[in-house]
Order: C-alpha cells, then sequence, then structure tokens
C-alpha cells in the first residue's frame, strides 16, 4: 500500500489544511493523541447476536462530480432521493437505528429525516471538517457511537431493498464482479468466497475480478480492530486516507475475512457523476419495483 502524502508526523501538535472557501481550518492532532489513552468505546458488546438493525450512513461530502448543490443523498432518482430509498429499505429489512455523519449542508439531510425517518431512530455526528478530509475521517468520528453490530453504507447508493437484507449478518461485504464502466476498489475471494486480496482506489494497472460496492457489515472485535488503526492514522494525520485502506491492511494481516455477498442478481447502482445519475434513472425508473424488489 502506497504511503499518504498527507501524513504528519507524531511531533507536530496540529495541522492547518484549506476549506472549501481558502480558509485555514486546524485539526487538533496532539489532542486525539492524548485521547487515545483514554477509553473511547463505552458499553460495547463482546459478543454478537442475532441479525443486525443498526445502519452508520456516511453522508459528509458534497457532490460536485455530480453538478449539484444539494447533498448527493438527496439527489432524486426517479422521483425519489437516493436518501429517501435507504429509509424505506432499513424500514423494511428490520433496522431500528441509522447514525449519520453530516458535513455538507448538513442542516438539509437533518430537515429531510425530520419529516422520513419513518420511525427509526436517527442519530447525528457532525464532522466540522468534511471539506478537507476523507471519508476515514468520517468513519473516525463514529467510533464511539458503534456499540453494536452494524451496516456501513455510502450516501451515493442505490439497491433493491432485498440486497440490504443479505448484509444483517456481520463481517459481510458487498460485491459484484467487475465490469468496464465500474471504477474504485476491488477484491478477490477464495475458494469459500471469503476476501482474501483488497486493492483499494482506481488502478491503471491490473485490477482484482470483483468490485465492491461500499456495504460492509461489522462485528463488535472486528470494529474493535478497525476503530483501534482509525485511531493511528487520524492521530498521525491521515485524514486523506480511505477507509478502506484499513481494511486492506486488515487483510494483509490475515485478521479481517469479510464474506463476499454477490449483488450481481439484482440492482444497485454508485451514483458519482451525471452519466451515473442518468443510468440509475433507467434502472430505476420504476419507484414501485424498488421496494421490496
Amino acid at each position: 500500500m502506497p504511503p499518504s502524502n498527507h501524513a504528519a508526523v507524531w511531533g507536530e501538535s496540529s495541522k492547518e489544511v484549506s476549506g472549501l472557501a481558502g480558509e485555514a481550518q486546524v485539526i487538533d492532532f496532539e489532542h486525539i493523541r492524548e485521547s487515545l489513552s483514554s477509553p473511547l468505546y463505552p458499553n460495547r458488546h463482546e459478543t454478537d447476536t442475532g441479525c443486525i438493525t443498526t445502519a452508520l450512513l456516511l453522508a459528509a461530502g458534497g457532490g460536485r462530480r455530480l453538478g449539484k448543490r444539494s447533498p448527493k443523498c438527496l439527489t432524486d432518482v426517479s422521483g425519489v432521493p437516493i436518501l429517501g430509498r435507504l429509509v424505506s429499505s432499513l424500514v423494511e429489512q428490520g433496522f431500528q437505528r441509522l447514525v449519520v455523519v453530516l458535513g455538507y449542508r448538513g442542516r438539509q439531510i437533518r430537515d429531510y429525516l425530520d419529516l422520513h425517518s419513518a420511525g427509526l431512530e436517527i442519530e447525528y455526528i457532525e464532522s466540522a471538517h468534511y471539506a478537507t478530509t476523507n471519508n476515514i475521517y468520517s468513519l473516525w468520528l463514529a467510533r464511539a457511537h458503534m456499540k453494536e453490530p452494524f451496516v456501513l453504507i455510502e450516501s451515493d447508493l442505490v439497491f433493491d431493498s432485498r440486497l440490504l437484507g443479505l448484509m444483517r449478518t456481520p463481517n459481510r461485504i458487498a460485491v459484484a464482479k467487475l465490469a468496464s464502466h465500474m471504477r474504485g476498489s476491488t477484491v478477490s475471494t477464495d475458494l469459500d468466497g471469503l476476501v482474501d486480496s483488497f486493492q483499494v482506489g482506481e488502478s491503471n494497472g491490473p485490477q482484482l475480478p470483483n468490485k465492491t460496492i461500499n456495504i460492509y457489515s461489522l462485528s463488535m472485535p472486528i470494529w474493535h480492530e478497525i476503530s483501534r488503526r482509525l485511531d493511528l492514522r487520524i492521530a498521525a494525520g491521515r485524514v486523506h486516507d480511505y477507509y478502506e485502506s484499513v481494511f486492506a491492511e486488515m487483510t494483509s494481516d490475515s485478521l479481517l475475512r469479510l464474506e463476499a455477498t454477490w449483488f450481481d442478481d439484482g440492482r444497485w447502482s454508485e451514483i458519482d457523476t451525471p452519466d451515473d445519475l442518468l443510468a440509475a434513472h433507467g434502472l430505476f425508473e420504476d419507484p414501485i419495483l424498488t421496494k421490496g424488489a
């Protein structure tokens, strides 16, 4: 794994990063390092039983590549916002709690969920540095809020509700066979269907055969170790990393063996660009079929 170009040395006490408007924002790494010695994870369950009922949504980033000024998760797909589709799927599949990491125009997301929570218990986490950090920072902010097994979801995904139901067992990863139009991280699996290699981000060279769909289910023992490694990276100033780099590292260390859950026989779409959105409109043009499909 290549080292981050944004890593800070342990001797630094803080680091300035530029915001969207050019102003300097300071992340206090010294305070973060000091906090590593305190108990950050109270009341965590040591065993995992039953189906997962909690989801964590990372929704701090903007949708600049989509050319929209609203949060990406409020983008309409065939007349229904991405977030609205997610809430419907969560309720249909028996989820009870949704934790949302907010950043860009977070008030709009709060306002939407105030009207469309559908009975879910909603909890919010604010990322003050969303404009100058990557998804690893959003996941790190959630470390003390996740006290039971959960499903991690990114905010640019639409999918058939039943596919989400497949992720309610801990330590699974949503994947699909890699196609030419797909971008992002890829994985390979062993004969038992467990992920044995993880390639983070896009590559100009050969890619692994399966595309990650950015939905993961995590048990508490696995989340403990992920949290520990997130702590170390954030304290070192590596706020521009992808959280998948931690998953790749743990996979390489034989500490993480996620079970591949195949989404190929259902509908799903990752929406990053206007072309992606156009394709999603076509795929989900019948709003009736998206419910419980």
